[in-house]
Parts: C-alpha cells; sequence; structure tokens
C-alpha cells in the first residue's frame, strides 16, 4: 500500500513538473502554429547571406547544393516527426529523449544534448548581434547626420525585449511572437530579391570567383558550404513543437505536425530561393555577405527591411531560447530539486538572456565561430543525426531504398561537417588581425 501510495505522489510530481516545463505545459497547438515556429526557427537572417555563399561556390554547385539541402533537410525533418511517437503511448518530446532511444539512456545524452545546447545557445547568441546591428542600420539609413551609437548600445536596447519576452511560459503562449516573426521573414526576403531586380544587373558583372589563389578559392568553397548548412538549423527544436500538439492513438500529432512542415517548407522555398539566385545574378561576386547591405536605395525601403529583421529575429530567439529554458529548467528541477516556481524560471532566464548579450557585445567575430562550430553541431543535428537514429531503431534491410537513401544523406551530412569549419576557421584568422574586443 505505502509502495502504490509513494508511486502515486512520485505520478502527482511528475505531472506537476510537465504541467509547469516549457514544452510540455500546454497541448492544445493546432497544425498552423507548427508552420510559423518551423518558419520562425528556420529562415534565419542566414537567409540574407545565401547570395553570398553562392557567389563563394558558383552557380552550378551552388543551386545544387541550395536544393539538395531543401530535399534532405526536408526528409530528415519527416523522419523525426515519424520517431516522435514510434513506441505507442509515449512521446519523444524533445531531441535528447529521442537520442536515448536510439543509442541508450547516457550515451544518447551525450550524443544529442551538447550538440543541441552549442546550436540553440549560439543561434541565440547571433541573434542578439543580428538584431543590434540591424537597429543601428535603421538609425543610420533614417538619420545619417545623427551622431554615431556603439553597436554595443544596439545590443542592449534589442535584449532589453527578451528581458520581458522571455517570462513567456511556453511555446503556445508566444505564437502570436512567432506569427508576426514568420510574416516578417518572408517580407523581408521578398524585399531583398525584388528590390534587387528592380535595380538591375549592375554594371560589368562577374560570375567567376572572387578569391585569386587556388587556396582562397577552395576555402572559400568550404566556407559557401557552411552558410549553406546553416540557413537549414531548425531540426533542433522540431520535436518540441510537435510536443505542444494534442495527440491521441486515433488522432496521432505527426499529421497535424507534418501538414505544419510541408507549410514551412514551401514558405522556406519562397525565401531561399528568389533571394539566392537573384542577389547573385544582380551583383555577381561583388555581393556583401548580407544582401542588405548591398541595396543603398531607397533608403525608407532598406529601413522598414531592417526593422522587420529585427522583428523576425526576436521571435526566432526566443523559439530556440525557450529549448534552452525547457533543458535549464528540467535540470533545476528534477536534478537539483528545485521548486517549480515562478522565481526559479524568473533568475534562470533572465540570467540566461543577460549571458547571451554579454557574449554578443564582447564577441565581435561570433559569426565567424559559429561558422566553425556550426559545422560540428548544424550539420548534424540537421543533416544525418536523424537518419542514424532511424537506421537504429527500424534497421531497414541494407541495400534497401531506406537504407541507401540515409545512407546518403548521413555521408552528405558527414562532408559538410568536416569541410565547413576549415572555411570558417581560415576567415576569423584573416580577420582576427582587426578585431577589438567589446567594440
Amino acid at each position: 500500500m505505502v509502495a502504490e501510495s509513494l508511486s502515486d505522489a512520485e505520478l502527482a510530481r511528475q505531472k506537476e513538473i510537465d504541467d509547469w516545463l516549457p514544452i510540455t505545459s500546454a497541448r492544445n497547438a493546432k497544425w498552423w502554429y507548427s508552420a510559423f515556429h518551423n518558419v520562425t526557427a528556420m529562415v534565419g537572417a542566414g537567409v540574407l547571406s545565401l547570395p553570398y555563399a553562392i557567389s563563394e561556390l558558383g552557380w552550378g554547385p551552388g543551386i545544387a547544393i541550395l536544393i539538395l539541402s531543401w530535399i534532405i533537410t526536408l526528409y530528415t525533418l519527416w523522419q523525426m516527426v515519424e520517431m516522435h511517437e514510434m513506441v505507442p503511448g509515449k512521446r519523444f518530446d524533445r531531441y535528447h529523449e529521442l537520442g536515448q532511444q536510439a543509442f541508450g539512456p547516457k550515451l544518447g545524452l551525450w550524443i544529442v544534448v551538447p550538440q543541441q545546447v552549442i546550436v540553440e545557445v549560439g543561434v541565440c547568441i547571433v541573434y542578439m548581434v543580428t538584431g543590434g546591428k540591424s537597429l543601428k542600420k535603421v538609425h543610420n539609413v533614417l538619420c545619417p547626420s545623427c551622431k554615431d551609437i556603439k553597436t554595443s548600445y544596439w545590443i542592449m536596447i534589442f535584449a532589453s525585449s527578451h528581458f520581458v519576452l522571455s517570462h513567456l511560459p511556453n511555446f503556445n503562449s508566444m505564437s502570436g511572437i512567432s506569427l508576426a516573426a514568420a510574416i516578417m521573414s518572408l517580407s523581408y526576403s521578398t524585399i531583398a530579391w525584388a528590390t534587387a531586380l528592380n535595380k538591375g544587373v549592375v554594371p560589368n558583372v562577374d560570375y567567376s570567383y572572387k578569391a585569386t589563389t587556388k587556396a582562397g578559392t577552395v576555402f572559400n568553397f568550404f566556407s559557401g558550404l557552411g552558410d549553406i548548412a546553416f540557413a537549414y538549423a531548425g531540426h533542433n527544436v522540431v520535436l518540441e513543437i510537435q510536443a505542444t500538439i494534442p495527440s491521441t492513438p486515433e488522432k496521432p500529432s505527426k499529421g497535424p505536425m507534418w501538414k505544419g512542415v510541408v507549410v514551412a517548407y514551401i514558405v522556406v522555398a519562397l525565401c531561399y530561393f528568389p533571394v539566392a539566385i537573384v542577389g547573385y545574378y544582380v551583383y555577381g561576386n561583388t555581393v556583401e555577405d548580407n544582401i542588405l547591405i548591398s541595396l543603398e536605395k531607397p533608403a525608407w525601403l532598406i529601413a522598414a527591411a531592417n526593422l522587420f529583421v529585427v522583428v523576425h529575429v526576436i521571435g526566432s530567439y526566443q523559439v530556440f531560447a525557450m529549448g534552452v529554458f525547457d533543458m535549464l529548467e528540467t535540470f533545476l528541477v528534477l536534478k537539483m530539486k528545485f521548486r517549480p516556481s515562478f522565481l526559479l524560471r524568473f533568475v534562470t532566464r533572465t540570467t540566461y538572456v543577460a549571458i547571451t548579450m554579454f557574449i554578443g557585445i564582447a564577441i565581435p567575430f561570433f559569426g565567424g565561430l559559429l561558422g566553425f562550430f556550426g559545422g560540428f553541431a548544424f550539420a548534424p543535428t540537421t543533416y544525418f543525426l536523424p537518419c542514424i537514429m532511424w537506421l537504429a531503431i527500424y534497421k531497414p534491410k541494407i541495400f534497401s531504398l531506406s537504407w541507401c537513401t540515409n545512407w546518403f544523406c548521413i555521408i552528405v551530412g558527414v562532408t559538410l561537417m568536416l569541410l565547413a569549419p576549415i572555411g570558417a576557421l581560415r576567415g576569423i584568422i584573416l580577420q582576427a588581425k582587426t578585431y577589438k574586443f567589446f567594440s
């Protein structure tokens, strides 16, 4: 009897914790929530560097890799949606839970969690910098004669919004922000390629490689691979998004989730392909690593596009931060035995926002670092970790279609993981001469 009541008490505590944690507390999301959370997570400000990536890769390889990445990541996303409820009556609400199912309780954690943390925290820091720089650009475009304000201050202004928004309890409570962010990503992508097309091809446009040496061309090519790999980083929060959708044996969550993913991927294609192709077509190898910088006029439109970037990055930051909050709060409540409370959440989240802000201000070359770390973490979690899990769990027959498809994705993903950091590391070394901390 005692054992029974103890297990009841444990179950009650487990339910109390689940009802409090950000990922599992609200399971009433609609399929369209999945669509705009996925767009917000996927279409980062990285879309604006795609023309530059194509200029490093060249026309043929660039477009081939862009399309191949779109197909592979859609396939691996489908696998994750399918695996979310592959054990009847159980849901893998977090990426690492799926990892533990595939690789065992200890190894699964060690394989998934470090990579997921690098991606989610890394993206949050980059978005701090992106948000601050975009605000600065809006200020400079609208008021060219005003006194110049340091980027550090703009990052602080941008961070102030997160000190408020990070206290939204769960994914469903931020669906409005996510929707706004998804609309913004489509808007600024459209502004970027439409304005470039309207401007027309620049005189004496040159589509050859920019680097003068053979080695330079090869390293730039690796770096371009990295830029494209980072444009597809939404997988790190996909199970967490699916966890918010209700599920019954008759109507499993994978139906509405997959519907949302397909809509999201159509939006991703509408954002990525026109920006990448038109941007490179118009500017050739003179395109900047952020296409909005290449477009100088009309001033009001460039200011609007940068403002859209700010709104979108606010939403994206929250989507990625929610996964980190869930990890931190799970650790504090389950392992450190803290009671679930408002105070615990307030301290944890405020501290996290402050740390990402501080790193963003301190290290101005974080974009290069992300290229370096991202190669190790983005490519696996997006391109091939789902395939390895699929092979480990379902064990398809050797040389069957499923087996061959998964191995193809694994080979492409591992190649990306090995080559992208090389290009990024060289970029950091070349630029290191001019870096100033806290600039």
